[in-house]
């Protein structure tokens, strides 16, 4: 009679360090994901036409600077680390234009899905 070899248990070491590889992988791809989220502002631009984002201009690493619009006036306020400061109402708005000959996004992109998507 010929000796069975023993059944694979489930808790040897070759499953127990796929779960534990398989966890470790699940955990690293979380905080991937929470580090691209914060690296990545996501922000609702879409307003009423009385308030809006004009611009901003990063000064630090957490820093910005951001011009709002509110009705018919403009305000400049700083954004950091420790909240929101207001800095300066002006006096004459600011007028926003894109620069000259460089086109801006939703026009790049009209022109691009006007042409089936061919890259100038």
């Amino acid at each position: 009679m010929t000796p069975m070899a023993p059944a694979g248990s489930p808790l040897s070491f070759g499953a127990v360090m796929q779960v534990g590889f398989s966890l470790l992988l699940i955990v690293a791809l979380i905080f991937a994901i929470s580090w691209a989220l914060r690296r990545v502002r996501f922000t609702a631009r879409g307003t009423d036409g009385q308030f809006g984002v004009l611009g901003e201009l990063a000064v630090g690493p957490r820093d910005r600077i951001v011009l709002v619009r509110v009705g018919e006036s403009q305000v400049l306020i700083g954004v950091g680390a420790g909240g929101i400061v207001p800095l300066s109402p002006l006096v004459s708005p600011i007028q926003m234009t894109a620069a000259a000959g460089e086109p801006t996004f939703a026009a790049r992109l009209r022109d691009l899905l006007g042409r089936g998507g061919a890259t100038p």
